[in-house]
């Protein structure tokens, strides 16, 4: 896609930016933000639209992100928002999409943040179910009776973790299947906390 100027990059965020809150903006109400005449707005939005930025369905507020750049921030940010969706289109029509949600940021996740698939039901009754993914924050130590990712002879696992004198609990979550608790001697096997886990994701089945 062709880089946009100064102006034309600012002009675009505007639009962007009102058609995330589903409010498309007309090129009157463009030109009356930015202080611009109408004809100098038609011609920035026509050289946003040649560019490759944005579409037009037609109608007075008929902007739309166009499916170029639509598929180039899906790659880089993620989750696409949907608007206004006709009964019998296709949910992820371009005409749909208002803009794109970086997940980390919805979440409040940090950057140092990565999600890990759950295997097993042992922590159930914390709320963690089989399947789905924690975000772990990355560190070599936890307090005691917080959930961690601890990385047991090259396995990662979910548990409480308990550190004692000389050994490390592992304690599970799950009073129906009475999971004792694991009791991991320094020395014994190759044991490391990976990282704090911070929240969960569900999974839709």
């Amino acid at each position: 896609m062709e880089p946009l100027t100064e102006k034309q990059q600012k002009i675009f965020k505007f639009i962007e930016g009102r058609l995330r809150d589903g409010t498309p903006p007309s090129q009157r109400e463009i030109a009356r933000h930015f202080g611009l005449a109408q004809n100098s707005v038609y011609q920035i939005v026509s050289y946003l639209k040649q560019k490759g930025y944005l579409s037009d369905v037609g109608g007075h507020r008929g902007l739309r992100l166009s499916a170029e750049y639509v598929k180039a921030v899906q790659q880089n940010k993620g989750v696409p928002l949907v608007g206004q969706v006709a009964a019998g289109g296709p949910i992820l029509a371009e005409q749909n999409i208002e803009g794109y949600v970086d997940i980390k940021q919805l979440l409040g996740l940090s950057d140092d943040v990565f999600l890990l698939k759950v295997r097993g039901d042992s922590m159930v009754d914390e709320g963690i179910m089989d399947g789905d993914y924690v975000a772990v924050k990355p560190a070599n130590r936890v307090e005691n009776g917080q959930i961690a990712v601890v990385l047991l002879d090259d396995e990662a696992t979910v548990k409480k973790v308990y550190v004692q004198k000389n050994r490390i609990a592992l304690k599970g979550a799950n009073r129906s299947t009475g999971y004792k608790t694991q009791y991991v001697k320094r020395g014994d096997k190759d044991i490391r906390i990976i990282g704090k886990v911070t929240g969960c994701i569900r999974t839709l089945k």
